[in-house]
């Protein structure tokens, strides 16, 4: 497969890196890997570094020449790893307010005797309107 000369993968819903294999292929004088969900760092050293940036327009992951955007050092998805480590601080903020709130409600309906009375009095009306309301 070495004396292949045209590849055209373009809009292929490909995903992850390139393969280093395809290095190998040294006749190709056309390449489109364009619009696919390819990412990480284009083989170095390479004649895929050679063609032209829009035979890999449409992979927002791609880096390294002949794209401006470098790579990080980090690894081929650097980006991901951050997204992925980051704090959902909303969800972090909700579990405390929300035990904050239940041991005040529990609190009061266990210091103050009134409303303890008036809470449970007003849920068995309830109840037994309800009940009235279903016919038991």
């Amino acid at each position: 497969m070495s004396l292949v000369e045209s590849l055209d993968f373009s809009a292929n819903h490909f995903s992850g890196e390139i393969p280093p294999s395809m290095s190998s292929l040294t006749f190709v004088g056309y390449l489109n890997l364009s619009y696919n969900s390819l990412s990480g760092k284009i083989p170095s050293g390479t004649q895929l570094q050679s063609f032209s940036e829009s035979s890999y327009i449409g992979n927002p992951g791609i880096c390294g020449p002949p794209f401006i955007k470098k790579c990080t050092e980090v690894g081929n998805g650097g980006d991901e790893d951050d997204e992925e480590s980051e704090v959902d601080w909303f969800s972090v903020s909700l579990a405390p307010g929300f035990v904050t709130e239940f041991c005040g409600f529990y609190a009061i309906f266990v210091f103050k005797k009134s409303w303890r009375y008036a809470l449970f009095g007003f849920i068995e009306d309830s109840s037994y309107k309800l009940c009235n309301m279903c016919g038991l």
